[in-house]
């Protein structure tokens, strides 16, 4: 399984890789929704994939979660074991879910994996456990080169615009239309009371909010945007700061991306692929593919072949 902020996914498979059944629920974060929704909703899912098969019978169970360390509460802990219980569940290994998105690329047990999403994170993989990280902190302390990180610049750029004076760009132009609608923009505007009102909007939100900005930046860049062309630049170079901080000098070792703000056709991913020319760089794009394969190396060994995502040949597919 597969517990995000947003969705939660569930497959089951057997001892040949075959996807016997698919579940989907809404997001079961701990740190995003309370506890007891997001129990609930994993179960669900858990009920959705197995469908007519005798929960009793499986043989293995790896959750990868958003959020997993609200588990070392005890209270919350048990909440989530009940869920299980409830499900016809014996064991479950919970997993951060950077670990299944390193194993849904590849089936080497050590190597890298750099998530950046709305927050970013960076680790070292041993064994396909996390054993270290570099990043993560939250929008307050980190998440460099993150979909925040990037809004934020985004705001903060526009903010410097408005104070040289000039002609504004593609982005600014694009942040102030979102912020303050599309007579922010107007040339004959004051810019002081536009900077101001731009600042007062945008602490006016919850911080994480400014991830919204983000995409503008991409948008920006393709328009030859310098602001955006020095924002993503930054951004891809401590993105690969923070995953190279994770490897050992010299590491072979494969590099896992994951996240949108990775993604190879946008700015970021592509100025950090290019950082990392000469290694192995691989992109996550299942995560449940890769919790689905941990559960089955832990039932069956490490011949345990990989599961093949037939998913609207499963029964249980909506």
């Amino acid at each position: 399984m597969d517990a995000g902020g947003t969705s939660t996914r569930a497959i089951v498979v057997d001892a040949s890789g075959a996807v016997l059944g698919t579940g989907h629920a809404g997001g079961a974060n701990p740190n995003s929704h309370p506890p007891h929704v997001a129990a609930a909703r994993i179960a669900s899912a858990i009920t959705g994939a197995l469908g007519r098969l005798d929960p009793a019978a499986t043989a293995a169970c790896v959750v990868g979660m958003a959020g997993v360390s609200k588990l070392s509460d005890p209270a919350v802990a048990e909440i989530f074991e009940a869920a299980w219980r409830d499900a016809g569940i014996g064991t479950v290994r919970t997993v951060p879910d950077p670990e299944v998105a390193y194993a849904s690329a590849t089936s080497a047990p050590d190597g890298s994996v750099l998530v950046a999403g709305t927050g970013s994170i960076a680790g070292r993989v041993r064994g396909r456990r996390m054993v270290s990280t570099v990043g993560g902190y939250g929008w307050l302390l980190g998440d460099e080169g993150s979909a925040y990180w990037l809004g934020r610049e985004a705001v903060r750029s526009t903010l410097d615009a408005l104070g040289r004076g000039g002609e504004l760009g593609p982005l600014a132009r694009a942040v102030l239309t979102e912020a303050l609608g599309p007579s922010a923009v107007d040339p004959a505007s004051d810019r002081a009371p536009l900077r101001r009102a731009l600042i007062t909007s945008a602490n006016a939100e919850a911080p994480i909010r400014l991830a919204r900005f983000a995409p503008f930046v991409s948008e920006a860049y393709r328009e030859d945007d310098p602001a955006a062309d020095e924002i993503t630049t930054r951004a891809a170079a401590l993105l690969v700061t923070n995953v190279m901080t994770a490897r050992d000098p010299g590491e072979t070792t494969p590099i896992v991306l994951v996240g949108g703000v990775l993604s190879p056709d946008g700015p970021v991913g592509a100025k950090v692929r290019a950082a990392l020319a000469g290694l192995e760089v691989l992109t996550s794009t299942d995560g449940v593919l890769g919790a689905a394969w941990l559960a089955a190396v832990d039932a069956y060994g490490e011949g345990a072949p990989r599961p093949v995502p037939s998913w609207k040949n499963t029964e249980n597919d909506p």
